[in-house]
C-alpha cells in the first residue's frame, strides 16, 4: 500500500469553510420554523445536536467551534426570549453546556484513536514492504512483473507472500499465502521468506528448496505453540525457472514446480490460448506431519514456458472475488480477455476486473506474478552455472 493508499483509507474530516455553511444553514432554518411556528416551543434547541454530528466526522476544533457557536445561539436566543422562570434559563444552559463538553470529549477520543490506527496499520504495512522485494525484478532468466495489495478491511496486514532469487540453479520464485492475517500473519511469512531466502541458494533440488520451507514453518510453529499463539500453515508454490545456457538456442524456458496445496498458475500461450498448469494439489507447508508419509520429497512437475508466454501466479484473493449472486470471479476467461495485454500491465489489470467483479469489496489479500522469459541474458551465464538439476 503506497502513500496515496494510506491517505485515501484514513477517514477525511469535511472542510471548515463546509462546516460553517452547513451550520449556519441550519441555525437559519432553527430560527426560521421557531419565528414561524408562533408556539411556546423551544425549537432553537434541535441545534445542539450539531455538535454530536460533528464528532463522528469532523475535527476536535471543529466540534469546539461548534459547540461554541451553538451555545452562543442558545444563550442569545434565552435573553431574547427567555422562559417562563430564571430555574428554566439556568437549567437549559447547563444542560447545552454539558452536552456540548461530552460531545468534545467523545470526539477527541475518536480522533485520538483514528491516529493510532493509522500510525498501526502505517507501521505494519511499512514492516511488510521491507520483508516483500520490489517489483518488476529481472534476471537472466525472467522478469518477473506482479502486484500486490493487502486488503484494508478488517485488517491491519496482509498473509500473501513472494520472493524471487537468482541462483546457481536458475531463478527460484515462490507465491504464497499464510492462513490469517495481522502481525502473527507476517511473522509466518517472515519465517518463510528467510528460510527461501537461504535455502534457494543452498539446495540443487527443488524439492529439497519446499522441505527447508516445511521445516521453517514447523519451527515457527513450535515457538508459536510455546508463546500461546496460533499455529498456522502456508499454501505455496514453488518454481525454478531455468533459460537457454551458453550458445544454446531454445524456443521454450524449462520450468519446474512443487506445489504445496496452493493455487495453479496459469500459462498464457503467444496464441492467446489459457492453460491452467496441472500441479500436484500438495500439502501445505507445516501440515506434513499429518498427512501420511510419501516416501520421499514432493513431487515436481516439469513444463514449458514459450519465449512469448506468461506464466501467471496468483492467490485467492483473485479467485475468491464475488459478485452479488456469490459468483467466483472465472479468471480463466479472465486472463483470456486480457491476452493482448503486455505483461507488466498484466497484473494491474486482472485485479482491476476481479475488483470490478466483486463490485470493489474485496474479501482477501491480492497477489498477481506474471512471469515471462528474459529478453536478454548475460553471455557468460550459460558458463557460470552447474548442470541442471531435478
Amino acid at each position: 500500500m503506497d502513500g496515496d493508499d494510506q491517505r485515501s483509507a484514513a477517514p477525511r474530516a469535511p472542510g471548515n469553510r463546509t462546516v460553517a455553511l452547513g451550520v449556519l444553514a441550519a441555525t437559519a432554518v432553527a430560527l426560521l420554523v421557531q419565528a414561524v411556528s408562533g408556539t411556546g416551543s423551544r425549537l432553537v434547541l434541535l441545534l445542539v445536536f450539531l455538535p454530536a454530528l460533528l464528532a463522528g466526522l469532523g475535527t476536535v476544533a471543529q466540534t469546539v467551534a461548534v459547540s461554541v457557536w451553538v451555545t452562543a445561539v442558545v444563550v442569545v436566543h434565552s435573553v431574547l426570549f427567555p422562559p417562563g422562570d430564571l430555574t428554566a434559563r439556568l437549567g437549559t444552559l447547563l444542560g447545552v453546556i454539558a452536552a456540548e463538553g461530552a460531545v468534545i470529549g467523545l470526539c477527541a477520543r475518536r480522533v485520538r484513536r483514528e491516529r493510532q490506527l493509522s500510525r498501526m496499520r502505517q507501521s505494519a504495512v511499512a514492516l511488510q514492504r521491507q520483508l516483500l522485494r520490489p517489483l518488476p525484478v529481472t534476471t537472466s532468466d525472467v522478469r518477473l512483473d506482479g502486484l500486490y495489495r493487502p486488503v484494508e478491511q478488517d485488517a491491519l496486514v496482509g498473509g500473501d507472500l513472494y520472493d524471487i532469487a537468482a541462483t546457481p540453479h536458475g531463478t527460484r520464485v515462490l507465491v504464497g499465502d499464510v492462513q490469517g492475517k495481522g502481525l502473527p500473519a507476517i511473522g509466518t511469512g517472515f519465517a518463510v521468506l528467510s528460510a527461501f531466502r537461504e535455502a534457494a541458494f543452498r539446495e540443487p533440488h527443488l524439492a529439497a528448496v519446499a522441505d527447508a520451507l516445511e521445516a521453517a514453518v514447523e519451527r515457527h510453529n513450535a515457538y508459536a505453540v510455546q508463546s500461546g499463539e496460533q499455529e498456522r500453515f502456508v499454501t505455496a508454490t514453488v518454481l525454478c525457472v531455468r533459460g537457454p545456457g551458453g550458445e544454446e538456442e531454445r524456443s521454450a524456458t524449462e520450468v519446474r514446480a512443487v506445489n504445496c496445496g496452493h493455487l495453479s498458475p496459469y500459462l498464457l500461450h503467444p496464441d492467446g490460448r489459457v492453460e491452467p498448469v496441472p500441479l500436484d494439489p500438495g500439502i501445505p507447508l507445516g501440515l506434513a506431519a499429518l498427512a501420511a508419509p510419501t516416501g520421499g520429497l514432493r513431487p515436481v512437475r516439469r513444463f514449458a514456458l514459450p519465449g512469448d508466454g506468461v506464466l501467471v501466479l496468483l492467490t485467492d484473493g483473485i479467485t475468491e472475488a464475488q459478485d452479488a449472486s456469490g459468483m467466483f470471479y472465472p479468471v480463466e476467461r479472465g486472463l483470456a480477455d486480457l491476452a493482448a495485454t503486455p505483461a507488466d500491465a498484466l497484473p494491474e489489470a486482472l485485479d482491476r476486473r476481479a475488483r470490478h467483479w466483486s463490485g470493489g469489496h474485496s474479501r482477501d489479500d491480492v497477489t498477481v506474478l506474471a512471469v515471462r522469459p528474459a529478453r536478454s541474458r548475460p553471455a557468460a551465464d550459460g558458463g557460470s552455472r552447474p548442470p541442471s538439476a531435478p
